[in-house]
């Protein structure tokens, strides 16, 4: 016998779903002889590749996890008391376990079907109950990309809403977080606002010119100041005021919203996530109620279902942008879901004793270590502050050797000059210890040639902070907060939670436009690694030597797959990569002197964020028209660029197409916006139909935002987080986005979001695909997306017509099923989508980009067993609709108008509905052997607004321990 060696075990193999076999029957039933043949049909030849992607070759899991060890080995982790905004923590490893590495929170979908993810959506009301409660406001949202991006999001809101007709100037106290100071400039700078900066405590605020101000507490230096008269004086005066806060601190100080504070913003981080060297994390932005209508970001509300029990679901802007389009009041698409859940999480296991204990050990340590330093001779400024000492030096060489021995000791502090003075800051966090301050003694003791003392733990320090400034208000006094602190009940609630949504571990979610591919468990192990998470943003460079050669080679690695000069990882969402982008152009533009160039050409079929950054740029939006095929109307585009010739900036252009086609005019379309001088914006999103295949390069594009986590596989857990860093062409280059506190490559530009590489600790998810994929495997994983989506078109084109294909009657690598004809009938696009979670399954993109359709999206990752559970499922429902066409089925009495069905609808004495209860919860198979429950029945989101309920129910509701039993589904409202 002769064996043959060759790998056995390649991670391609695990990626991509159909094997041989089923490739081979897929292709017989779309009716080609080959994948060749098939992308030859698909994809037109004038844009492919001349050449495979130079990449490195693929690598095991095992092999890959072996090299990427030491790259993150070659990261120091060093004790970090800089602060500004980051501080190191600990998250429970019940949580980790169960929710930061478990595939049924990580790989679940935004909520927008709020049936099958109740566990999340209860997740995010403990999270905006915690924010409420901490802050001393009314509403929260379910968090922002960061608390740069929280803070410039109050920036726009509250300039919309003033109605001081001339004011077009907004004061930054200087004691803001250097980095947000940064983004609030780059935010505010494209659409004519002034960032007037200075010390709050001699500020105008007469100046008929400001429409608002922002303040830090504490302090980016760590000083405490009562806000409340500055907060008044600013009502008086038509100001509306934001403060940026540490969570943790207001279990200790007096809350924002007790001052009369407008917003209150900032970060959850310390709240049990690591510090990933910058995120990613979950901003928080707390409002009063009278601002919930323009409140930015997603607000998850409760309301009832059909049965009339309670139920949570996303309130009022949900996708606002793609309803109001260039006229909404942010381009925010992204949540950081799973990252507010694990903060949530931490307040529910810690309760308010445990948590407000965190911050009084802390701050008795900070006392302590203030008492000590103060016996060495060294002045501290801060007269009040909670966590944090600034020490003032006699001289920068101080200084200096305070940092060398700092160093030398594995101690970062911040470093920084304030009125003339060198500085030492230092900020304690939750996992200091006595012995941590015994170190800190050390370095200064042994700089300033002093013996060094034993430093002993005080049992109790005396809060020396004026009345005004002490909290008296309780907070997380909900009993969910109160009721699992054992690990026991704690795994127990969270695991309950999980039950009630489907993730990818359920079954496939064929999301048009979101990609929902395969999160694998080797790209996912050292997201948790403390080489990965243990590293503060602001660390000295040299200490993070691993995560520069992870950027560096990530950087690389997507230039080849774009065909782009340089790349940008900071953005940490497709939006504010679309944002990102555009900040490029329009800085080209400006340095050429053309800053009167700021029209943005944008189809009609565009992502809805489109024309919301466009705007957010300080772009006027130019709508082009589409045709009736759904392809960019070439004439009217052609017509527009003439037109604005002298204005136009850019095309915003999504590629395939939104309709999922791959548009053969593209090359003509880009040339024609050069032509008229403008630069060409490619929304990535579709990505995962180019890469290997074709590029933005190639096509003619400037830039390109990329979604990571589509593409690249970084997870969505539940909506967030994302990484959509933006590669461009080599003079677009110089404009990319920097970084206030870190050199970020010599770039000068503004930065877009908080930490200077946005997202770090979720980059060796794409870096780690890549790696174990390689270029062909990067390759055969686009041809076999196309391969999965032509399979569910051949089979499903007969039921339900396909909207938009290309001339050989293909499409990319997701379609438009029309769905507008059941109407008829009565029959909704949304019956179809409740109706499929009775088949176990998520619906696909419901009414975008075209209304009453859905977007087929099955991914790479998909089998050819589950696709074709997914197109039976799909056919079982169309013949439940032509019962109705028929008249066999009532208008308004069926199994499609009555879905979602619960195991409390069907479990009920008397059953009355004209169809049977095995048909409503199992009508397949499969359904019957692997049966999803949804836990409530079809939501009346409309009522949820009408009574808007955003936090966890009131106690007053708790008095009786027993909630009521759930009554019979009464159908949805009509």
């Amino acid at each position: 016998m002769l064996l043959k060696t060759k790998p056995a075990d390649v991670f391609v193999d695990r990626h991509n779903g159909p094997d041989e076999a089923a490739v081979a029957e897929m292709l017989r039933v779309i009716g080609v002889e080959s994948i060749d043949q098939l992308i030859d049909e698909t994809v037109p030849a004038a844009i492919r590749l001349k050449k495979p992607l130079n990449l490195p070759a693929a690598l095991t899991e095992r092999a890959f996890l072996a090299k990427f060890k030491g790259i993150a080995g070659k990261n120091k982790l060093f004790k970090n008391y800089i602060g500004l905004g980051y501080h190191d923590t600990q998250l429970p490893a019940v949580i980790q376990r169960n929710i930061l590495e478990n595939p049924g929170w990580y790989t679940a979908y935004t909520p927008y079907q709020a049936e099958i993810a109740q566990g999340r959506l209860e997740a995010l009301i403990n999270y905006q109950t915690m924010i409420i409660d901490l802050t001393g406001l009314e509403i929260a949202n379910a968090s922002l990309l960061d608390e740069g991006t929280a803070a410039a999001e109050t920036l726009h809101m509250f300039h919309s809403l003033s109605k001081k007709k001339n004011a077009t100037r907004y004061f930054v106290s200087e004691q803001v977080l250097p980095q947000t100071i940064d983004v609030l400039r780059t935010r505010a700078t494209p659409i004519g606002i002034e960032l007037v900066v200075g010390d709050h405590r001699t500020a105008d605020l007469t100046d008929e010119t400001l429409f608002g101000a922002i303040l830090q507490y504490p302090a980016a230096d760590g000083a405490v100041y009562d806000y409340t008269d500055f907060i008044s004086k600013a009502h008086d005066n038509n100001l509306f005021v934001t403060v940026a806060a540490d969570l943790l601190s207001l279990t200790l100080l007096t809350p924002p919203g007790e001052m009369g504070a407008d917003a209150v913003v900032g970060n959850s981080q310390r709240f049990g996530v690591p510090m990933g060297y910058g995120g990613p994390h979950a901003g928080f932005l707390a409002t009063k109620d009278a601002f919930k209508r323009v409140i930015p970001g997603r607000i998850i509300g409760q309301s009832i279902d059909a049965a009339g029990n309670k139920a949570y679901r996303m309130a009022l802007q949900t996708r606002e942008q793609h309803i109001r389009r260039e006229k909404a009041t942010s381009n925010i698409c992204t949540a950081q879901v799973l990252l507010s859940v694990l903060a949530g999480m931490y307040a529910v296991y810690h309760g308010p004793q445990r948590i407000r204990q965190f911050a009084s050990n802390i701050h008795a340590l900070a006392r302590t270590l203030d008492a000590e330093l103060h016996a060495l001779g060294l002045e501290q400024a801060n007269e009040f502050y909670f966590d944090t000492l600034d020490i003032q030096l006699e001289s920068k060489e101080l200084q200096t050797a305070i940092r060398q021995e700092a160093e030398s000791a594995g101690i970062n502090f911040r470093y920084f000059e304030q009125d003339g003075t060198a500085r030492v800051g230092i900020s304690l966090n939750q996992n200091t210890e006595i012995e941590d301050v015994q170190d800190i003694v050390a370095v200064f003791s042994k700089v300033l040639g002093r013996d060094v003392r034993q430093v002993a733990q005080a049992d109790e320090v005396e809060v020396t902070w004026t009345d005004n400034l002490i909290r008296k208000s309780e907070y997380l006094t909900h009993p969910i907060f109160n009721s699992h602190h054992s690990e026991h009940e704690m795994l127990r609630y969270m695991k309950q939670l999980e039950n009630k949504d489907l993730s990818l571990a359920h079954s496939m979610i064929s999301l048009g436009s979101c990609t929902m591919k395969l999160n694998a468990t080797a790209e996912m192990i050292p997201v948790t690694w403390p080489e990965i998470g243990g590293l503060h943003p602001f660390a000295p460079r040299e200490q993070a030597a691993g995560y520069t050669e992870i950027f560096h080679d990530l950087e690389k690695w997507l230039c080849e797959v774009t065909g782009f000069d340089a790349v940008s990882l900071q953005p940490n969402s497709g939006a504010q990569g679309e944002y990102a982008g555009l900040l490029a152009i329009k800085g080209y533009h400006d340095a050429r002197g053309d800053q009167h160039r700021n029209v943005a050409l944008i189809p009609a079929s565009a992502h809805g964020t489109n024309p919301a950054s466009a705007v957010m740029a300080g772009m006027t939006v130019v709508v082009v028209k589409s045709t009736e095929e759904g392809n960019i109307d070439v004439a009217d585009l052609k017509a527009k660029a003439a037109q604005y010739a002298d204005k136009l900036s850019c095309l915003m252009v999504t590629y395939p197409s939104t309709h999922g086609v791959y548009e053969e005019t593209i090359i003509d379309i880009c040339a024609t916006i050069h032509q008229h001088g403008g630069r060409v914006y490619m929304d990535g999103a579709n990505m995962n139909a180019q890469v290997g295949l074709t590029s933005p390069a190639t096509i003619g594009a400037d830039v390109c935002h990329l979604n990571l986590h589509k593409t690249f596989c970084i997870p969505h857990g539940g909506g967030g987080p994302g990484v959509g860093p933006i590669g461009v062409v080599a003079d677009l280059a110089p404009y990319l986005s920097g970084h206030v506190l870190v050199d970020a490559d010599g770039r000068t530009a503004g930065a877009v979001t908080s930490a200077p590489w946005g997202s770090a600790s979720i980059l060796p998810i794409s870096y780690a695909y890549i790696n174990m994929m390689g270029g062909e495997g990067l390759t055969q994983a686009t041809r076999i997306a196309i391969l999965n989506a032509n399979y569910i078109k051949a089979r499903l084109e007969e039921h339900y017509p396909v909207l938009y294909t290309g001339s050989n009657g293909r499409c990319a690598h997701e379609m438009i099923l029309e769905c507008r004809h059941f109407k008829k009938a009565g029959i909704e696009v949304e019956d179809i989508a409740k109706r499929l979670m009775d088949y176990g399954f998520h619906a696909p993109t419901v009414s975008f980009p075209v209304a009453g359709t859905l977007m087929i999206e099955p991914t790479e990752s998909e089998s050819k067993e589950e696709l074709d559970r997914f197109i039976e499922a799909m056919i079982s429902i169309r013949k439940e609709i032509a019962e109705v066409e028929a008249g066999n089925a009532d208008a308004k009495d069926n199994v499609l108008k009555h879905a979602p069905h619960t195991a409390a609808t069907v479990l009920v004495h008397d059953w009355e509905r004209p169809y049977s209860r095995e048909q409503a919860v199992y009508p397949t198979e499969y359904a019957r052997s692997y049966k999803f429950w949804p836990t409530v029945s079809r939501i009346d989101s409309a009522y949820g607004d009408r009574n808007l309920i955003c936090s966890c129910t009131p106690i007053e509701q708790y008095t009786d321990a027993e909630e009521k039993l759930v009554e019979t589904d009464k159908g949805p409202s009509y």
